[in-house]
């Protein structure tokens, strides 16, 4: 339970990061104010910023560490656990996720450049 847990904290991260950046620019079109909340662009950038920075560096997320550890290296067998790990994780070569990532935190940078984040006015 411990490791479904963790997975879905992974995935919620996943979702900070991917959605994020696509509710930035949606937002940034239609004028949602939020999406220029400092404390909102500062942490999805530092989120990006840790992923591909570990990726470019070959270090293994923590939260896939920690999933693994709590499952003693078994397979996901719950119904939450296959489903999301399903989501989550693709076979595919390393350096294909890495320049993705990358290419995310250039995205995400860019977009703080282009739609700047504001404090609200007091």
């Amino acid at each position: 339970m411990i490791a479904d847990a963790i997975l879905v904290v992974h995935f919620a991260v996943v979702l900070f990061i991917v959605g994020g950046l696509i509710a930035v620019w949606i937002g940034a079109l239609l004028g949602w104010h939020w999406v220029r909340n400092p404390w909102f662009r500062y942490a999805h950038l530092g989120a990006i910023a840790f992923v591909a920075a570990e990726a470019l560096l070959g270090i293994a997320c923590p939260l896939t560490l920690w999933e693994d550890l709590a499952r003693g290296g078994i397979r996901a067998e719950s119904f939450v656990g296959r489903w999301v790990r399903r989501i989550l994780f693709y076979a595919a070569p390393e350096w294909l996720f890495t320049a993705a990532y990358v290419a995310w935190a250039m995205a995400t940078l860019a977009t703080l450049r282009l739609v700047p984040p504001r404090r609200r006015a007091r």
